[in-house]
């Protein structure tokens, strides 16, 4: 998954704490490279209880890591739980990625 402000891709993980963090925009978890985090207006979803933005999204419900708020996500097409579309050129990525792992020519 990219950044969803720059469009950068994560590189092969190295030992440690990730230095991208995870954020909710528009009722969707999205990534955040880095460089975008030193950004002061990341335009991200924050919690209508505590305010905060550190909130997660899964399978149709966002929650508030600070005070624990749960609420139901709401898509753009009124279905809970709605899967968005893959990035343009992702299968084509990943295409490549499992030939070089799996030595394909």
């Amino acid at each position: 998954m990219p950044c969803y402000r720059c469009g950068a891709r994560q590189t092969d993980p190295v030992r440690g704490a990730s230095p991208w963090q995870r954020g909710v925009r528009d009722e969707s978890q999205v990534l955040i490279c880095p460089d975008c985090q030193r950004l002061r207006d990341l335009d991200l979803d924050s919690c209508s209880t505590c305010r905060s933005t550190a909130l997660i999204c899964r399978l149709g419900e966002v929650e508030c890591r600070s005070c624990g708020a749960v609420w139901m996500a709401r898509s753009a097409d009124g279905l809970t739980g709605a899967v968005a579309p893959p990035p343009p050129g992702l299968s084509a990525e990943v295409e490549a990625a499992l030939n070089r792992v799996l030595g394909r020519a």
